[in-house]
């Protein structure tokens, strides 16, 4: 089994931490402190070819306060492609801190941080486990809606934009030189049990 890592985990580790501090501080909101729960997620690349988007299926934890929060999600989707002789695997690892743009039961909030994308192929029929991993570092950020439904109880949904680039290297005027591109984007549904 050979493996890839290209992870900066330093870069990442310290403002998480402090915000995970920050909010074991802080006073939640309502019954919300710590949540957990699950999660559906269409992912679709930014690609020149007409590509539909991929479901995958996973799980959130959050740690939230009344204007901030801390959500580390994890998806996977698995597909085999006999022709090829192979099974790909995705799990995607995004850790997002969240900012709550109004309290009460319906919250919009922003979102953003890194996520690690893990992808394994392996061969379907081999005498050998033949399998090939990597894993690539990219941040996200994104917009979305919480909607509490009690005071232990919420669903969400958000739309994100993955790998963003904030280097200007893609074209688009003055304007799209201050945006940041980005090489994909998904949809993600789900509802989180407060406790």
């Amino acid at each position: 089994m050979r493996s890839v890592c290209t992870i900066p985990v330093r870069q990442a580790t310290i403002p998480m931490l402090a915000l995970a501090g920050l909010l074991a501080w802080t006073a939640p909101v309502r019954a919300q402190g710590f949540g957990i729960g699950a999660r559906m997620a269409w992912v679709t690349p930014d690609v020149d070819a007409d590509v539909g988007s991929v479901r995958f299926v996973g799980g959130q934890i959050r740690l939230v306060s009344q204007r901030f929060g801390l959500e580390v999600a994890l998806d996977r989707h698995s597909e085999s492609f006999e022709l090829l002789n192979q099974k790909v695997t995705e799990t995607p690892i995004q850790a997002s801190i969240l900012m709550r743009m109004a309290s009460g039961s319906v919250a919009p909030f922003l979102l953003g941080g890194p996520g690690w994308y893990r992808r394994k192929v392996e061969a379907l029929d081999s005498p050998g486990d033949l399998s090939v991993s990597t894993t690539e570092f990219g941040w996200h950020a994104g917009v979305g809606l919480e909607i509490l439904a009690g005071r232990h109880f919420g669903f969400h949904g958000d739309y994100r934009y993955t790998f963003l680039d904030f280097h200007g290297d893609k074209d688009g005027g003055f304007i799209g030189k201050l945006l940041p591109g980005h090489r994909g984007s998904m949809w993600t549904l789900g509802a989180t049990v407060y406790f």
